[in-house]
């Protein structure tokens, strides 16, 4: 019997030896590494004054590599040649920066690698690590500090160059578009506070840049800029606030292009709303031509019924510059745009949004008598139905009730387009919910100067406004029917009383209008009544 018993037991142990031995784990190895790496020395060291290398060799405690360094890497002045950093793509326990361009005489420069010097093993950066030399006998030791904003958008975009330019005798408005600055920094991906080191004294012009093409100057048609009005001298203990904008571009009409083989179009920079278009090749008495905007773009679309040829000759005039402009535009082999329809609202129709038809060719009629108008009793509802020429829509009016469904149907032949084109039978369902389906927003907007007109725009979090009220004086602003989600408020003030925010101009001199938001994202949910009290000072 004990034999037994001890042969259980060395049974028991064996097998739980077995489980414990196919059991699959790993090694907790420790922490995790958060430490950044750490710079041991600098060949040569850094602030060394008299330099006259070529280059650099930065030293580690632990394996690094780079990351992004080509975006992060700033270089003030800035060089005509970017340094060639080695290695990429593997690990070592130091860096090398090779110098390609000729060094200016007397001047202090500095590398910043931002967040791209990472340790090997978790990707911990050494943070805005700074190599700082002279090609004189000091360093310049003045700074500037400030902070860049957008003018519109309530986010700033990500790396943003800071340009600093000394006023010299060489310096004009126009130098921006021309060189580089004496000094720049970036604020990277991860701050609007910058700094710009190792100044020397002097007279400045700052600007700030989204620079598209990353040549460290102004590119109207692609970059957002900000700019100080005045000039600051350094020494200064002030902080300076940059508001970034895009300029509406210089008009200019770049070579159109046949889209397909019934329309050309016409693109533009700049104001296009004088621009005249003349064909001057002699058509067929049976050719037929219209001219469309196209929808939210700056594109303007030449119609015309196809004929054989092999191109087409324009002048484009634009009335208020005086500026004409002549084109050959060749024909190519493409087929033609045919009618397609597209409602503005789909299933859910909303109480605050008007609801229309949009057509991508030109719209020349709408026959009323095929179209018909149901609610969910299978009554005819009334209706109007109206043709926008220059929206190129067919808009639509009735009443709208809460818990209501409805059938909007358009037979063939309601809708007729510049071609001759008819639509087919297009069914489109439509819903309502119920109002307590919705929130109401009640906001009570006081400005310490009295600043009118505004106009407060709801919007959701990505900044796509939903709803907006004009006020030219003190009054109650309510957004009625808000799908539950979260918003924000947004309010510019309309210096010039046109009813549209305006972007700034820098060789007019002139800051983009105002735009300011509530500090706080506003919750709505179904059958919310909210009040909100935003004060604005000056």
């Amino acid at each position: 019997m004990f034999k037994r018993f001890f042969s259980y037991i060395f049974l028991f142990l064996m097998v739980a030896a077995l489980m414990q031995c196919a059991r699959r784990g790993r090694p907790s190895g420790g922490p995790k590494d958060l430490t950044p790496p750490i710079l041991l020395k600098a060949e040569p060291d850094n602030m060394t004054i008299n330099f006259k290398e070529t280059k650099i060799r930065l030293y580690f405690d632990e394996l690094v590599k780079l990351k992004d360094v080509q975006e992060q890497l700033i270089v003030s002045p800035p060089l005509k040649y970017q340094p060639v950093i080695t290695p990429q793509g593997g690990a070592n326990k130091f860096i090398e920066i090779n110098i390609k361009d000729t060094l200016q005489e007397n001047t202090t420069y500095t590398l910043n690698f931002g967040q791209s010097i990472v340790d090997n093993n978790e990707g911990n950066p050494n943070s805005f690590l700074t190599y700082v030399f002279s090609t004189g006998s000091y360093i310049d030791s003045l700074e500037v500090k400030g902070a860049v904003k957008d003018a519109f958008n309530q986010k700033v975009d990500e790396f943003v160059s800071v340009l600093l330019y000394e006023i010299d005798t060489a310096y004009t408005d126009s130098t921006i578009f021309e060189r580089p600055p004496n000094y720049i920094t970036n604020t990277l991906d991860s701050a609007v506070i910058f700094t710009l080191s190792n100044l020397k004294e002097g007279k400045y012009a700052m600007f700030a840049l989204k620079d598209a093409s990353k040549n460290n100057m102004f590119d109207q048609n692609t970059d957002k800029i900000a700019f100080l009005q005045d000039t600051i001298s350094v020494p200064t203990d002030s902080t300076f606030l940059l508001n970034l904008f895009k300029e509406i571009p210089d008009y200019k009409i770049p070579v159109p292009s046949f889209a397909a083989s019934n329309k050309i179009i016409f693109g533009y920079y700049g104001d296009g709303k004088d621009i005249e278009i003349t064909n001057l090749s002699v058509l067929p008495d049976t050719v037929r031509t219209t001219i469309i905007k196209e929808r939210e773009k700056d594109t303007l679309n030449y119609w015309f019924t196809p004929f054989e040829m092999d191109s087409l000759v324009f002048t484009v005039k634009n009335e208020t510059l005086q500026v004409i402009d002549s084109f050959t535009v060749k024909n190519r082999k493409l087929g033609a745009d045919s009618l397609i329809l597209k409602p503005s609202q789909n299933r859910t129709l909303s109480f605050t949004e008007p609801f229309n038809i949009e057509a991508n060719t030109p719209l020349v009629h709408i026959d009323s008598t095929k179209i018909g108008l149901m609610n969910k009793d299978s009554i005819a509802v009334d209706f109007t139905v109206k043709l926008d020429s220059i929206g190129n829509k067919a808009d639509f009016e009735f009443n709208i009730e809460p818990n209501e469904n409805f059938q909007l149907e358009l037979l063939p032949g309601a809708i007729t387009d510049f071609f001759g084109n008819e639509n087919d039978t297009l069914i489109i369902r439509l819903g309502t919910k119920s109002f307590a389906d919705y929130g109401n927003l009640r906001m009570t907007i006081t400005t310490a100067m009295g600043n009118y007109p505004l106009i407060i725009q709801l919007t959701d979090e990505k900044g796509e406004t939903k709803q907006e009220i004009y006020a030219k004086e003190p009054q109650a602003i309510e957004f009625n029917n808000i799908d539950p989600s979260k918003y924000r408020i947004r309010v510019i003030f309309d210096t010039n009383g046109n009813g549209q925010w305006d972007t700034g101009n820098y060789l007019k001199r002139i800051q983009p209008e105002r735009v300011t938001y509530y500090p706080d994202v506003i919750e709505m949910r179904a059958n919310w009544e909210k009040n909100e009290t935003f004060i604005i000072s000056n």
